[in-house]
């Protein structure tokens, strides 16, 4: 099985591993650097089929620490809407462009923190089906064409105020049911080469690391302070998303 030998895909790859560890650990926000860190080498849906083997091998690590912490409800809510996103992700695949679904989940994302700091006292309080249907759906659509699901998740179940590893966990739950069912789709899209699979499964040591190092950190990280950096690496996210998409879009 081959895989791929450029240095400068490595010097991309590399980080995006290592992000997905961490975001696979606890910090979920992060994660959706991944993808555009690889879409500089490869086609943004290759890059994302790429990445998919490496998630699923870090999901089985996290499931496994994090079985016990999860919370139901959500995952009864959210599922069923990300379904239906990700389908229309699969129907609409070669007609919504990556940078407009970058400005779309920066935008998000942004809005969202921006309006929880300027709004502290706003806090979900209760699950609305109406709302996590609409967030699943938005987070299983951006999850199918940048692994960028981060964000929308967030912003339903972040304000929720779950107990850290709860909300760790019913991430972990809500993401790995995804991208089992990725596989299929993204066959039947041709997005798989025999060197993608072999470069996945030569990055795969350095998933298993860098996912352990990140349940380390949230493990001993307190909550107040799990749940400042989170938000603080989804403005961020949301930001460069924002500029790479907008500016992708000028330069057309």
């Amino acid at each position: 099985m081959s895989i791929i030998l450029d240095p400068w895909f490595y010097a991309a790859a590399v980080p995006a591993v290592i992000i997905l560890g961490l975001a696979k650990g606890g910090f979920t926000g992060v994660g959706i650097a991944a993808t555009p860190l690889l879409a500089l080498y490869l086609p943004p849906l290759e890059a994302a089929a790429l990445l998919l083997p490496v998630l699923i091998s870090q999901d089985l690590i996290s499931l496994y620490v994090y079985r016990r912490h999860w919370d139901g409800e959500n995952l009864k809510i959210m599922l069923p809407g990300a379904l239906v996103g990700m389908a229309l992700a699969w129907w609409t695949a070669s007609i919504v462009s990556d940078d407009a679904v970058r400005i779309i989940v920066g935008s998000v994302g942004l809005i969202f923190v921006l309006n929880m700091a300027l709004r502290p006292d706003l806090h979900v309080t209760k699950h609305s089906r109406p709302a996590g249907l609409f967030w699943g759906a938005v987070s299983g659509f951006t999850s199918f064409m940048t692994q960028g699901g981060g964000p929308p998740f967030q912003v339903y179940v972040l304000p929720q105020r779950l107990p850290k590893l709860v909300f760790v966990g019913t991430t972990t739950i809500f993401f790995a049911i995804i991208n089992a069912l990725k596989i299929g789709p993204y066959l039947a899209l041709g997005n798989f080469t025999t060197a993608d699979i072999g470069t996945s499964i030569a990055l795969l040591p350095l998933a298993a690391v860098a996912n352990l190092g990140g349940i380390w950190l949230v493990k001993h990280m307190p909550t107040e302070l799990f749940y400042r950096l989170a938000y603080i690496l989804l403005f961020g996210v949301s930001v460069a998303l924002l500029i790479q998409g907008g500016s992708h879009l000028l330069l057309r």
